[in-house]
C-alpha cells in the first residue's frame, strides 16, 4: 500500500497522488539521488497478484524505458518493492488531451493536426522500436504547460491486451480498433485506427460511436462505417476528412501502412488543406475483376499485328502450323475474357476481323490437306499420264497475303491508326508496328501538354503503303519563360514577382548562419532557366541561425544546470543571483531567463538564479509582563522579588532579571521564533513550628523553611 511520505526504492519520496486509472495510480514523487521531481505509476493490487500479468508488465515497461523521444513521456526506472510494482516516469506538468478537448469543446483543424503530428512522431518512434501502444486515446496524451504534446502509458497497454481482462482495465472501448474489438491480432495499424478516432474527437468534440454498453460500441467499430467528421463540423477541410477516414478503415490493409505515411499527409494538410491528395488503399483490386485498360488493349493490338505479319511470310507447306497460330491467338482473348465479365469487355472490331480471317485460313489449309490425302490414298493415273500435282490455293486478300496468285509482288497497304492525343513514343510505336515510318516536328502550345501528338499528315483510317513516312506534329508545351533570380530577396517580394510572371510558388524553410531570417536562400529551377508558365518554383527561405531548444534547469544544482546549458549551446550570464525561494530548496536553480521549450539563437546568454532556501520570517515581541496571579502563585504577595526569564523557542534568552515591580516591559525585534516561554520564580518562608518534649515538658520552637516556587507562561510573538 502506497502512503504519502513513504520512500520507494530508497530514493523516491512519495509527495502526493496526482491521478488514477483503471489499473494503476499515479503519484508525484521526488528522486533524492538526482534531486528532481518524477511521476510514479503504481500497479493496483488486483493486478499485482497476477504473476503472468506482472511478468508481461515488467517486460513491456522495460522495453518502453528504452524509448527516448520529445513526444513520449520518458520512462526512467522500473522496479518492485514489497509487492508494489512501479514505473518511474517523467513528470509532465499539464493536463490530458481529453480535458483539453472538454475545456475547448472542439479544436480548430490546424491545432488538431499539429497535435496529431506530434503524437504520430512519438508513436512512430515506438513502432521503430517494435513497441505497439494499443491504447491510444486522449486520456493517454498529455499537453504540458509549455504546449508540448507527449504520449504516455507505453508498454502497459500491450501487457494488458495480452491477457483476458475487462474493458475498464484496457481503457475506453470508444477508441479500440475492429481487430482489437474482435480479440484478434493487432499491430501498428491498430494504433493508427485509434489515433484516427482521437483526431475525430479533437475536430468534432465527440467520439464517432456511442452506445449503452461497451459491447454495443465494440460492435459498431466492427460493423458500422465511420461517420464523416464534416457531418458535425462542415468547415473541416477535405484533406483532413480524408486522413481521418483512411485512418479508421475497418480493414487494416486499407489504412495508412505506417506512421511515416500518416505524418506526410498530416503535414501536407497544413500546407494545402483543401487539396484532395489522400490516396485510399484498395488491396482487393490486385486480384479482383476489372475492366481492361487502354494500355493493355494497345498491347493486344500489337500482338495481333505481329500475328498478321507472321502470316504474310508463312510457308503453307508446313500444314499444321496455321492451326497452332490460331490457337495461340485465340488464347490471347481467352485469357483476357477469363479475367472479366462478358458484358464488361470492350471488344475491338479489328481484332474480331483478324480472328475470323485466321479461322478461314485454318479451314482452307485443312481442306487442302484432306484433298492431298484423298488423292494419295484413292487416286490413280492412266498410262502415259503425268502425275497429278495438287493445287494449293491461297486467300485472295492482299491485306494479309504477301504474294498474288500469279506469283508477282504486290505493294502491301495498311490503315493509318489513331495517333492524335497520344504521346510521341506511343504514336511512333503504333506506326512502327504497322511497318510505317515517322518524323516528328514540335510546336509550342498553351493548350496541349508537352510530348502529346497534335496532328498527323495522314488522316486516321486512310489506307497507305507500308514504309510510308508519316509526319507528326507534337506539342513542345507552352512558350518557355526565363525564371528570374529571387535569391537574397525577402520572401514576400520574391513570391509577388514569381506570381506576377505566372509561376506557382512553393515555400520551404531551412536554417542558415549567413542568410537573415525571411530571405530566400535558393530556388529551383535556377535563375534564367526557361520553363512553362504555371511551373512550380520552389524557394528555400532562411529561418536564420538554427535555433536551440532551451532545456529545463529548474530544480538542478548550480553546477548541473550550468553543465546542461553549456551542452545545449547556451551561455550563462556572469552574474548569478542568489535569492530566497519557498519552492526550491537551497542550492537549486529557481529561475531561468528563457522558458523551457522555447527556441533561441546559439550562444544566447541565459541568466539564472539560485535558491537560498525559504526566506526567514522575523517576529517581534511587544509584551507587558504582569505580576503573578493568585491562580499562578497563591502564596505570592505584592512586593516580593521575582526572577523573570523569557526564552524563545529556538533558545534565545530575551529577559533574565529580578524585579519586584510590575508590569515589566518586554520589547524585542528581529526574532526568528514565533513565540517563547516566560518563567517567573520567587521564594517564600514557611511559618515556624513549636513542639513540647513529652518526657521533659520542654517547649522547642523550629524556624520556618525557605521554599523556591516558579510557574510558566506562553507568549506568542507577531510577524514583523
Amino acid at each position: 500500500m502506497v502512503k504519502i511520505g513513504m520512500m520507494i526504492g530508497d530514493r523516491y519520496e512519495v509527495l502526493e497522488k496526482i491521478g488514477t486509472g483503471g489499473m494503476s495510480d499515479v503519484y508525484k514523487a521526488k528522486c533524492h539521488k538526482l534531486n528532481r521531481f518524477v511521476a510514479i505509476k503504481v500497479l493496483k493490487q488486483e493486478f499485482s497478484e497476477n504473476a503472468n500479468f506482472v511478468s508481461k508488465f515488467r517486460t513491456e515497461a522495460q522495453a518502453a524505458a528504452g524509448l527516448m523521444h520529445p513526444s513520449i513521456v520518458n520512462v526512467y526506472d522500473v522496479g518492485e518493492e514489497d509487492g508494489i510494482y512501479y514505473i518511474v516516469m517523467e513528470l509532465v506538468e499539464g493536463i490530458t488531451l481529453k480535458k483539453y478537448i472538454e475545456k475547448k469543446a472542439r479544436l480548430s483543424f490546424k491545432e488538431a493536426v499539429s497535435i496529431a503530428i506530434q503524437v504520430s512522431m512519438g508513436i512512430e518512434a515506438a513502432h521503430n522500436n517494435h513497441i505497439i501502444h494499443r491504447d491510444i486515446k486522449p486520456q493517454n496524451i498529455m499537453i504540458s504547460k509549455d504546449g508540448k504534446v507527449k504520449v504516455t502509458d507505453f508498454g502497459i497497454a500491450k501487457a494488458a491486451t495480452s491477457n483476458t481482462i475487462t474493458s475498464n482495465v484496457m481503457g475506453s472501448v470508444h477508441y479500440t480498433s475492429p481487430e482489437q474489438a474482435r480479440g484478434g491480432y493487432s499491430d501498428e495499424k491498430s494504433d493508427i485506427y485509434s489515433l484516427g478516432i482521437t483526431i475525430f474527437e479533437m475536430l468534432t468534440g465527440r467520439v464517432p460511436f456511442n452506445g449503452e454498453t461497451t459491447v454495443a460500441i465494440a460492435i459498431k467499430h466492427i460493423q458500422e462505417e465511420l461517420p464523416s467528421p464534416k457531418e458535425f463540423v462542415p468547415e473541416i477541410p477535405n484533406s483532413v476528412e480524408g486522413i481521418v477516414l483512411k485512418c479508421c478503415q475497418k480493414s487494416p490493409d486499407r489504412r495508412y501502412q505506417s506512421m511515416q505515411e500518416l505524418i506526410a499527409d498530416l503535414k501536407q494538410s497544413l500546407m494545402n488543406p483543401d487539396d484532395d491528395f489522400v490516396v485510399q488503399n484498395d488491396p482487393d483490386m490486385s486480384a479482383g475483376t476489372r475492366k481492361i485498360s487502354d494500355v493493355e488493349r494497345e498491347q493486344i493490338k500489337r500482338r495481333t499485328v505481329y500475328q498478321e505479319n507472321y502470316e504474310q511470310n508463312y510457308d503453307y507447306e508446313e500444314r499444321e502450323e496455321p492451326m497452332r497460330l490460331r490457337s495461340e491467338t485465340e488464347s490471347i482473348y481467352e485469357n483476357e475474357e477469363d479475367s472479366e465479365d462478358d458484358d464488361e469487355y470492350d471488344y475491338n472490331p479489328k481484332m474480331e476481323k483478324v480472328t475470323t480471317f485466321l479461322a478461314l485460313i485454318g479451314g482452307v489449309v485443312f481442306c487442302v490437306v484432306a484433298i492431298i490425302l484423298a488423292v494419295k490414298v484413292f487416286g490413280g493415273r492412266e498410262e502415259g499420264e503425268e502425275p497429278v500435282s495438287p493445287v494449293i490455293t491461297t486467300p485472295p486478300s492482299t491485306e494479309f497475303s504477301g504474294e498474288s496468285s500469279s506469283g508477282e509482288d504486290e505493294i502491301q497497304k495498311v490503315r493509318m491508326p489513331k495517333v492524335v492525343g497520344k504521346t510521341v513514343e506511343d504514336a511512333r510505336n503504333a506506326l512502327t508496328d504497322l511497318g510505317l515510318k515517322s518524323e516528328v516536328e514540335y510546336e509550342e502550345s498553351d493548350d496541349i501538354k508537352a510530348g502529346e501528338v497534335i496532328s498527323a499528315d495522314v488522316a486516321e483510317g486512310t489506307e497507305i503503303e507500308e514504309g510510308t513516312v508519316v509526319k507528326l506534329t507534337a506539342s513542345a508545351g507552352p512558350e518557355g519563360i526565363p525564371v528570374p533570380s529571387v535569391v537574397n530577396m525577402d520572401y514576400d517580394e520574391a513570391n509577388a514577382r514569381l506570381t506576377q510572371l505566372g509561376f506557382a510558388v512553393t515555400r520551404v524553410e531551412g536554417y542558415s548562419d549567413e542568410v537573415d531570417s525571411g530571405v530566400v536562400m535558393s530556388q529551383v529551377p535556377s535563375a534564367e532557366t526557361e520553363v512553362a508558365k504555371g511551373t512550380n518554383i520552389t524557394v528555400t527561405v532562411s529561418l536564420g541561425k538554427e535555433k536551440i531548444w532551451v532545456p529545463n534547469l529548474l530544480g538542478y544544482s548550480e553546477e548541473e544546470g550550468i553543465a546542461i546549458a553549456l551542452d545545449a549551446g547556451l551561455q550563462i550570464g556572469e552574474e548569478i543571483a542568489y535569492i530566497y525561494s519557498n519552492e526550491y530548496p537551497e542550492g537549486q536553480i529557481c529561475y531561468q531567463s528563457y522558458s523551457t521549450g522555447s527556441y533561441v539563437e546559439p550562444d544566447t546568454v541565459m541568466d539564472i538564479k539560485v535558491s537560498k532556501g525559504p526566506e526567514a520570517e522575523t517576529y517581534k515581541c511587544n509584551a507587558s509582563i504582569m505580576a503573578p496571579t493568585p491562580e499562578e502563585a497563591p502564596d505570592y504577595t505584592a512586593g516580593m522579588e521575582v526572577l523573570v526569564r523569557l526564552v524563545t523557542d529556538d533558545g534565545q534568552v530575551l529577559l533574565d532579571t529580578r524585579t519586584s515591580s510590575f508590569p515589566q516591559a518586554a520589547n524585542y525585534f528581529g526574532l526568528t521564533s514565533s513565540g517563547g516561554t516566560l518563567t517567573m520564580s520567587y521564594t517564600v518562608t514557611t511559618e515556624g513550628t513549636t513542639t513540647t518534649d513529652p518526657e521533659t515538658g520542654e517547649t522547642v520552637t523550629l524556624p520556618g523553611e525557605i521554599q523556591e516556587k516558579s510557574f510558566s507562561r506562553r507568549i506568542e510573538f507577531t510577524l514583523e
